[in-house]
């Protein structure tokens, strides 16, 4: 106990029977104050000897300072004002100076990255080639020169494999592809591409399992839903994009096991599979009948955004509302984000919880790219870390989820590739426009938070940072996502 509030156990792991769908063994809460958790990690034995290679991320960092000085004068004012003013993308971009594109040997190893060249394996050279040739085929989409973005994508599609034994090859094969997209699509016209959704929420169940990301999430979010549900007997949750529900049997138990008792527990769940959503719902129905604790599951087959009739949510008077949202960008499962933000305003909820990327899906292509090309690369650099390049749960995550969320980002401009408006960072926009206040995360958050990391061997390099009330975990102090917990001025 700590603060009058409790931290979720370790517990709920033995009480979780596994479905075939919906893998729960790894999803269990481990308490701040109990003994020390010290799991063996998903893959023993299997870590790469990272410390012994560049890191792509820092490659993506060097090759934009370098690239970025030499931006075309013409056509680029608008594109470098956005990144200037904005302060949005990270700052490997340095300073701003449009000069014409220098032409490249990109094969000669006579590159102008100076002494980091000097050194460097073959592989190494080719991964830094591969960077700076997507970087100026990014530059000649961002002018609409789409007759030279299309002779740089076959070169790259020709070098880039996402087989590939680096990081970076992998990355810019991903890029390469989404990008070579993102030229049909302005030849063509928007196109919204078909989502299996039972295959991505597959790959999401194992980027939980190989990644302290997705528990991240769950963990500090939950903690906020439980300090918000204190000594409410009557609780309602609505989670905008529930998929599997591996976040909440966690939950379950330790609302089950409560001193005052268990609360009922009502749960909306938002998403575009009805199927699925009744399976959700089986599944977490189930498990809180296990419990023994009153539980009610109402599927909503609908974007968050669209809805129009409250009375779909069904808002009862007497219970405690906790509004859930784990941002993504595989597809777009809310709708506009005013749309949503007005909704979520409206409902006066005690808690929203809110885990974002850290990446900007507004803005123009240059921004999204550099600002994508560095946030996925840091990733692409923590699955390296971990797992060997012919791991098969590791292509499964990089195919089904990243190459996915970055396809949505580059080829038309948002999530979902519909041209919907999206916020720079929700944060700020509760507060501006959402009448909300920010709740602190609570120091059982940070505690939970870092024995997740535990799981993972100090050296892998995940940072997890506690400021301005909120929690944020990253690679290499790269900031990956943040979680925040939000409280309605006219919550009840």
């Amino acid at each position: 106990m700590k603060g009058g509030f409790e931290v979720v156990s370790h517990g709920a792991l033995d009480l979780i029977q596994p479905h075939e769908q919906w893998d729960c063994t790894n999803i269990g809460y481990v308490g701040a104050n109990s003994s020390p958790y010290n799991p063996k990690p998903v893959h023993e034995n299997r870590f790469a000897n990272y410390s012994e290679r560049n890191e792509l991320s820092e490659w993506v960092e060097h090759v934009t300072k370098q690239l970025i000085e030499d931006l075309p004068e013409e056509g680029l004012q608008s594109e470098t004002t956005m990144l200037y003013e904005d302060n949005t993308v990270p700052t490997v971009l340095g300073e701003l100076r449009p000069r014409k594109v220098a032409k490249r040997s990109y094969y000669d190893g006579n590159n102008e990255f100076g002494e980091q060249s000097k050194g460097l394996s073959r592989m190494d050279e080719h991964g830094l080639n591969l960077i700076t040739l997507l970087f100026e085929c990014a530059v000649a989409i961002s002018v609409d020169n789409l007759g030279e973005a299309h002779r740089m994508l076959l070169e790259l599609t020709q070098m880039a494999s996402p087989y590939g034994p680096s990081c970076a090859e992998r990355v810019v094969a991903y890029f390469a592809k989404a990008m070579a997209s993102r030229v049909i699509n302005s030849w063509l016209g928007i196109c919204t591409p078909l989502i299996n959704h039972k295959s991505v929420h597959g790959a999401f169940q194992v980027f939980n399992n190989i990644s302290p990301f997705i528990k991240f999430a769950h963990f500090t979010s939950n903690q906020a839903i439980l300090e918000a549900f204190h000594r409410r007997d009557r609780v309602h949750i609505i989670d905008l994009d529930i998929m599997q529900g591996l976040q909440w049997p966690a939950l379950f138990h330790i609302l089950a096991t409560r001193m005052e008792g268990p609360p009922h527990v009502r749960m909306t769940g938002m998403g575009s599979s009805m199927e699925i959503l009744v399976e959700t719902g089986k599944q977490l129905s189930n498990f809180a009948k296990r419990l023994g604790m009153s539980f009610e599951f109402h599927p909503v087959a609908k974007k968050f955004g669209d809805v129009d009739d409250v009375s779909m949510l069904q808002i009862r008077r007497g219970e405690t509302l906790a509004v859930h949202w784990l941002q993504h960008s595989l597809y777009d499962a809310t709708g506009p984000d005013w749309k949503t933000l007005r909704l979520v305003r409206d409902l006066c909820p005690r808690v929203v919880t809110l885990v974002e990327q850290d990446i900007a899906h507004a803005g123009s292509f240059l921004d999204r790219f550099v600002g994508s090309l560095h946030y996925y690369s840091t990733i692409f650099d923590s699955l390296g870390a971990f797992l060997p390049c012919d791991d098969s749960s590791r292509h499964r995550v990089e195919h089904c989820l990243l190459y996915r969320e970055i396809n949505n980002v580059m080829a038309i401009g948002g999530p979902a590739r519909s041209g919907e408006d999206k916020f720079r960072h929700w944060r700020s926009e509760l507060v501006r426009n959402g009448g909300f206040m920010q709740v602190p995360m609570s120091g059982n958050s940070m505690a939970q938070a870092q024995l997740i990391l535990n799981m993972f061997p100090p050296s892998h390099g995940y940072s997890l940072v506690q400021g301005d009330g909120t929690l944020k975990l990253g690679w290499q102090d790269t900031s990956l996502f943040t979680a925040s917990a939000w409280s309605s001025r006219g919550s009840r």
